[in-house]
């Protein structure tokens, strides 16, 4: 580009610019655009600092603790309605006993008596009551059934916090393995301090020492 070219783009006067030229200008615009997107994605690349947040092992042991108290208070409060259930199908039972004994009683009142129209209105409500009282303890039973399934599919979440355990052991395993493959006889206190630029390089955007051994401290951590 001239300097009358550039006077004409700072002017703001592109008309004296041909469309190859403001192809031209554009295309290094977008480069420019591309090198600074580049050096942005890296930065976002790097690796993550070494906190309780993100350490897998960390996190995945917090799984399993609390999953398995919420398991535990899970089966209590389940247990807990069992045992409402369970009572309340024994209070059901005894009042199925008294209306049964009533309505015996009852029939033989109104057959001994034809006339008196209580006897035979106290046998209707007592039957139309033990009916009620018939659908009341199915539907108990039943709930005690659902009951007795939430608990065997519950154990399930066991089964799959000893799967997370396994791949905890495995994970542990690999870093124990990683370490002891990195291990090495010299004291890295005795090594000699990384080269900043070796012959060859073409950036001096390179890690710092300091930036090094804090990389190095949190996969230690």
């Amino acid at each position: 580009m001239t300097q009358e070219e550039l006077d004409a783009l700072m002017g703001g006067d592109t008309d004296s610019m041909d469309s190859s030229e403001m192809e031209d200008s554009n295309k290094i615009s977008e480069s420019s655009d591309s090198s600074a997107k580049s050096e942005e994605d890296k930065c976002n690349n790097l690796p993550l600092p070494a906190t309780d947040e993100n350490k897998m092992v960390h996190q995945l042991d917090d799984v399993t603790k609390e999953s398995e108290e919420k398991a535990s208070e899970i089966f209590d409060i389940i247990e807990n309605i069992s045992n409402d259930l369970m009572d309340t199908e024994t209070d059901i039972q005894n009042i199925q006993n008294i209306l049964t004994s009533n309505i015996e009683l009852f029939e033989t009142l109104s057959l001994k008596f034809t006339d008196v129209d209580v006897f035979t209105s106290q046998l209707e409500l007592n039957k139309e009551a033990l009916t009620g009282t018939n659908n009341s303890l199915e539907a108990i039973q039943n709930s005690g059934d659902a009951i007795m399934q939430t608990m065997d599919i519950m154990q399930y979440q066991d089964i799959h916090r000893q799967k997370i355990e396994r791949v905890i052991n495995v994970m542990r395993s690999l870093s124990q393995y990683m370490s002891n493959l990195f291990e090495s006889k010299v004291d890295d206190s005795k090594r000699t301090s990384s080269a900043q630029h070796i012959p060859g390089d073409n950036t001096e955007d390179l890690a710092s020492s300091d930036d090094i051994e804090a990389l190095l401290a949190q996969f230690g951590a």
